[in-house]
């Protein structure tokens, strides 16, 4: 812990452990502060379950929301102070089960928002029934049987629906963590990355050892703005799975979109005519 105005502080968490959610938090520290980045300069958004506890165990600006529904509060935040760095930090289900139309349409829309999806591949905070990226026969306390529904593969389907920047990232390698992160933090843009997260509890199939027999880092050699290329490394996800920026191209920002927005003054910096604002309201009344 740090009293530093300008330094990222951590507090003592509730998670299992061992969990692969701590190298996450470390990671995200290490990043804003590479970065330069000031703890006023930043909100962490966030809705229901273990990953989504991450805002508050870190000192920023924080907003823990409703399941599956940190995405509108990101871009809520983005549009009304544009001068704020928005991080949302959920886990699979968060994201991509509960969230998962938000997760879709924010892409449509590219706010510049960061999104750290903690891919555990199971519901942690509720005990461990299979979440969308859950694999096929996977044995759950729910799913006795196996889990019988296919996995959605999100860098795939965000590669698909047209994100400028894709990534995949493994908890377990924190120096390579930190260096997507921070990419993604500077892009301008919807940036995610989906971070593979052991769950030491619940999920003994997706294990550290699991990943560290299979996760492999890009390198120079790979062209991430090659579309048809990343969407077939998107779909390696068996014997080996590659890690770092999958996709990457410059796109046209919601607030470059927004004429509303292109002055560059932050919504929130501008007077509003409060007369005409409740003339309004009273048509609904």
């Amino acid at each position: 812990m740090s009293n530093n105005p300008k330094s990222f502080c951590t507090f003592e968490t509730a998670w299992c452990p061992g969990c692969g959610n701590f190298n996450i938090l470390d990671s995200v520290k290490t990043a804003l502060e590479d970065l330069g980045k000031k703890p006023h300069e930043v909100i962490m958004v966030a809705g229901i379950g273990q990953a989504a506890k991450l805002p508050q165990y870190i000192g920023a600006n924080a907003f823990c929301g409703l399941h599956g529904r940190a995405l509108p509060v990101a871009v809520a935040a983005k549009i009304a102070n544009d001068k704020l760095t928005v991080i949302v930090d959920t886990g699979d289900g968060d994201s991509y089960g509960e969230g998962g139309n938000h997760f879709l349409h924010n892409i449509r829309r590219n706010v510049n928002i960061t999104h750290f999806v903690h891919d555990n591949q199971i519901y942690g905070l509720t005990k461990g029934q299979a979440s969308p990226t859950s694999l096929k026969g996977m044995v759950t306390g729910v799913q006795v049987g196996g889990n019988f529904t296919e996995p959605l593969n999100p860098v795939l389907l965000a590669i698909a629906a047209g994100a400028g920047f894709v990534a995949r990232a493994f908890s377990g390698r924190k120096e390579h963590l930190v260096s997507i992160m921070k990419q993604a933090i500077e892009y301008d843009g919807y940036a995610l990355v989906d971070i593979l997260q052991p769950c030491v509890s619940f999920n003994k199939l997706n294990t550290f050892a699991y990943y560290n027999q299979r996760v492999y880092e890009l390198d120079e050699t790979y062209n991430r703005n090659d579309k048809s290329a990343a969407l077939l490394k998107a779909m390696e996800v068996d014997d080996k799975i590659p890690i770092g920026v999958l996709y990457q191209e410059e796109k046209e920002t919601f607030h470059q979109k927004n004429p509303l927005l292109q002055s560059g003054e932050p919504l929130l910096d501008r007077t509003c005519d409060i007369d005409t604002i409740n003339k309004i309201m009273k048509e609904f009344v």
